[in-house]
């Protein structure tokens, strides 16, 4: 039997403690896609999109794809691009009934009018659908994953890896149980299982710690008789929401006792270590010191600023790290992307070889990981901001900078950039003539996922916070909407 299945992205994750909002042209510069309009050109990339196709041609499904749009990680998502997207996604339900749908999200979407993104899209779907045509969604491992977007979608599958390597899988998984909803085999329901947390403690790390044997129990329990899927989410910290924090699903049906029973276990077990953090955290000064001391020896230090990541919506322009390997005299070295928009259009008003004096970063506020720099370089590469990732996570992907500039000062190469988007792969230094491998210190910007690409190459790995919007000093945040008492703001508190 051949079925209908509508297929749609819609992916943000929203730092409400960005002041920018996220509007249309947000998505514009990410991936911003009308129906089939090169759909063929995701096939086997590690995209939720490939996923829908490996599953529309597995199962002979005739696939409508609405759209898909992906934004970098940012503030709210403006109320245009919210409609623009939900409404194309809405009509074409309209317009033909589907037997099925199939929506890799993110799961921490929070719009300028609501704070459960995802849970508005699902409503207003499900108003044109009915309740009875079974809804799959992908859901990212940091999602937020609201009481409301599990009563209104059957299926949920999450991301069981960060680094993010199998978001392909991710969406397969949740049409291969879709394709069994709609056939009548079983008719599924998810479950939910949640702390009073900010967030996992180490942020859902995969690759160290007790996620490792989390992840183990999940794969295995989902082998169990009636369970089709097990997700267990970190949260995302920087969304001031009333249903912020971890939760495991269980994607089921039948006796949801002992599925209950299983959630809740490991929902204890985020709640019983909540204070076993991983990471050590090093100030800019510390950072610093580490990187005057290191010597090279045929692969690099790599400093990661954990704070100021613009994957998870921080602004990218954070200056204290740079200002303290500079005031080191770091030589050998790259740094970025240090994301200032004013300073590239400067830039490139000159050519390679031309030396400047400007001031970089620090621009859209201060107060989190330091002011403007003034710095006097020369500029050595001038580029539109393009490249193909290559590695695990990114592999054969375009990834886009903006207009972007490498400005060398006093020994450090400066990728300075127009839009904000965190190291992924090392394409992202290489294609701007910069080689990480060769350098002595290589200082980015991201949390997580440049450990695909950078770890290989590296003799050490350090993570430095400068205060910038990712901080884990959480308590300098102006939450305001998240429920109180929650761990780690209140430190004391007991369930």
């Amino acid at each position: 039997m051949t079925f209908n299945v509508l297929t749609a992205e819609f992916l943000h994750e929203t730092n409400t403690f960005n002041k920018h909002l996220t509007e249309l042209s947000a998505f514009r510069s990410g991936t911003f896609m009308i129906g089939d309009d090169s759909v063929k050109d995701f096939e086997g990339t590690n995209t939720g999109l490939a996923g829908c196709l490996e599953c529309a041609r597995e199962f002979g499904w005739n696939m409508n794809h609405v759209v898909s749009a992906v934004a970098g990680p940012s503030g709210p998502v403006s109320r245009n691009a919210f409609h623009t997207v939900a409404d194309l996604i809405v009509e074409a339900a309209r317009t033909s009934q589907p037997d099925g749908v199939l929506l890799p999200l993110h799961g921490a979407m929070v719009t300028e009018f609501c704070e459960d993104g995802e849970g508005e899209l699902l409503q207003r779907l499900r108003e044109v659908i009915g309740p009875d045509v079974p809804v799959a969604i992908s859901l990212d491992l940091h999602a937020n994953v609201t009481t409301k977007i599990c009563e209104l979608a059957d299926i949920i599958v999450s991301y069981k890896t960060y680094p993010h390597i199998d978001m392909l899988e991710a969406a397969r998984h949740a049409g291969a149980i879709l394709q069994q909803a709609m056939l009548g085999e079983i008719k599924p329901k998810t479950i939910r299982a949640h702390r009073p947390m900010l967030g996992e403690v180490n942020g859902g790390r995969t690759d160290v710690g007790p996620m490792i044997e989390r992840i183990k129990l999940a794969r295995a329990y989902e082998r169990e008789s009636n369970v089709f899927a097990v997700s267990i989410n970190a949260g995302f910290e920087e969304s001031d929401i009333a249903e912020i924090g971890p939760t495991v699903l269980v994607t089921c049906q039948g006796d949801t006792e002992p599925h209950v029973a299983f959630a809740e276990q490991i929902a204890d077990d985020i709640w019983a270590r909540r204070t076993e953090v991983f990471n050590t955290f090093y100030s800019v000064e510390e950072a610093a010191d580490i990187a005057a001391k290191f010597k090279y020896s045929g692969a690099p230090l790599i400093i990661a600023d954990y704070s100021d990541n613009p994957g998870g919506g921080a602004y990218g322009d954070a200056t204290d790290l740079l200002g303290a390997l500079l005031e080191r005299n770091i030589s050998n070295a790259c740094f970025g992307p240090l994301v200032d928009d004013d300073a590239v259009q400067q830039l490139h008003k000159l050519a390679i070889g031309d030396t400047i004096t400007l001031d970089i970063g620090g621009k859209n506020d201060p107060r989190f990981g330091g002011g403007p720099l003034t710095l006097t370089g020369t500029i050595k590469h001038l580029s539109d901001g393009a490249c193909i990732g290559d590695g695990p996570m990114m592999g054969g992907q375009e990834l886009n900078f903006g207009p972007t500039c490498v400005l060398h000062v006093n020994g450090i190469d400066i990728l300075v950039v127009s839009h904000a988007r965190q190291m992924y792969d090392q394409q992202q230094f290489k294609a701007f003539g910069i080689d990480p491998a060769a350098k002595t210190v290589v200082g980015l910007t991201s949390m997580q996922h440049f450990r695909a690409a950078f770890e290989p190459i590296a003799a050490k790995v350090i993570v430095c916070d400068c205060g910038a919007l990712c901080t884990t000093h959480v308590e300098k945040l102006p939450y305001k909407n998240v429920p109180r008492p929650l761990y780690p703001l209140d430190r004391d508190m007991v369930l």
